[in-house]
């Protein structure tokens, strides 16, 4: 129990000379010892760091999961060590909405299988989002939150610690210089004439009592002094670290970047895929049989047909009820063909179009009055259209 009191007692006379020291420093009636600027660049880095981590990390969640209440219940269960909750996507769910309306309005009608469709896809487009957010949150979200509950702790910890130690080494040298001013005041002769021998025997006790507390006070200063560097260095190796941490987040930053594009490639495939579905239904944007009225316009049939632009009719693009002109008639321009790499398959919906492979090159060129999200593209002797979405222009 002795003992216990004496810890405590100790432990509080530290940090009450740890709080006078911090206050007269604050006030300025203290000095300070001052670290290096290239130690103060470590602290600015890191503290830069811990910052920007912080923010990238919850505008990702926010990103991932917009749903505030969703967050705050996933990181519940995560402090609880227990497993999230399998939780259904919105696209999921509308899927589920549309697939459960299309049974009941009538699957066998243009309305309803074009719900059937779109549920199909969208169910497609949350299968890709669950995949996207699962993936994101291990490669990206995990290393930057390992950093900010493990590194970032280590390095505070040793940093409050480091600053004790500077307290500690001014309030030890403060003590020094005051043991010193007190000696060289009680060392100063006094005058045998006006002074009496007794007070002679009092100063020249006191000079040796102030003796001994100076070199108390350089003792202390020594190893409050070693305690310090030691602190120091250790500090100065961990902020030292932050580099590899930004190698770490890099590598990291490049996998959820590579992740994203996946995610939204196959969410641009589905779409792409629901669209001809779309497109080889009969009536499936049509809500009568009944002929449509035409739009009322002040232009007269001569002024409007006056300005639809002229051109050779390509297949698939030739007006209803006009013959179309065979892709294999169709002669590339003099000028205005391009080399295009082809960024993903393709498979042809008719025998207009041209089947694609990924990373093949092929030879293409537009002709007038066609669509400007097509192109004539030619692979040795065959031709066909293919979407430009699908290419990259080279040449």
């Amino acid at each position: 129990m002795d003992f216990n009191m004496k810890k405590l007692a100790s432990d509080a006379g530290i940090f009450f000379t740890r709080a006078m020291q911090f206050t007269e420093e604050k006030f300025g009636q203290a000095e300070k010892t001052e670290l290096d600027a290239h130690f103060e660049n470590l602290l600015a880095r890191a503290d830069s760091t811990k910052n920007w981590t912080e923010k990238i990390l919850r505008q990702t969640e926010v990103l991932l999961q917009p749903n505030p209440s969703a967050r705050v219940e996933e990181f519940l269960y995560e402090k609880l060590d227990r497993k999230v909750p399998s939780r259904v996507t919105n696209g999921e769910l509308l899927a589920q909405y549309m697939a459960e309306a299309a049974s009941e309005l009538g699957p066998t009608t243009p309305y309803g299988k074009t719900l059937t469709k779109v549920a199909d896809a969208e169910k497609h487009l949350g299968a890709a989002e669950r995949d996207f957010i699962h993936t994101a949150s291990i490669n990206f979200l995990t290393p930057l939150r390992n950093f900010l509950e493990g590194d970032w702790k280590t390095i505070s910890k040793e940093r409050r610690l480091l600053q004790n130690r500077r307290l500690d080494l001014d309030a030890c040298k403060a003590r020094l210089k005051k043991a010193k001013a007190a000696e060289a005041k009680a060392t100063t002769m006094p005058d045998f004439q006006e002074t009496r021998p007794r007070n002679y025997i009092l100063s020249a006790s006191a000079s040796a009592l102030w003796n001994d507390e100076v070199d108390k006070a350089e003792q202390e200063l020594r190893v409050a002094q070693t305690e310090f560097d030691r602190q120091a260095e250790v500090t100065r190796l961990l902020l030292e670290g932050i580099s590899s941490t930004h190698v770490n987040h890099l590598r990291c930053l490049h996998e959820f970047i590579e992740s994203q594009t996946t995610y939204y490639a196959q969410c641009y495939r589905h779409m792409l895929d629901l669209q001809k579905q779309l497109g080889r239904f009969p009536g499936t944007f049509v809500g009568t049989t009944e002929p449509a009225s035409p739009p009322l316009s002040s232009t007269s049939p001569t002024t409007a047909a006056a300005t639809m632009p002229v051109g050779p009719p390509v297949a698939g693009l030739a007006p209803p009820g006009e013959a179309a002109l065979r892709l294999e008639e169709v002669a590339p321009p003099a000028s205005g063909t391009r080399k295009a790499r082809v960024l993903y398959d393709y498979e042809a919906a008719d025998s207009s179009e041209l089947a694609l492979l990924a990373d093949e090159l092929i030879t293409v060129y537009s002709l007038p009055g066609m669509d400007p999200d097509w192109l004539i593209g030619e692979r040795g002797n065959k031709k066909g259209k293919v979407p430009v979405t699908y290419l990259e222009l080279l040449s």
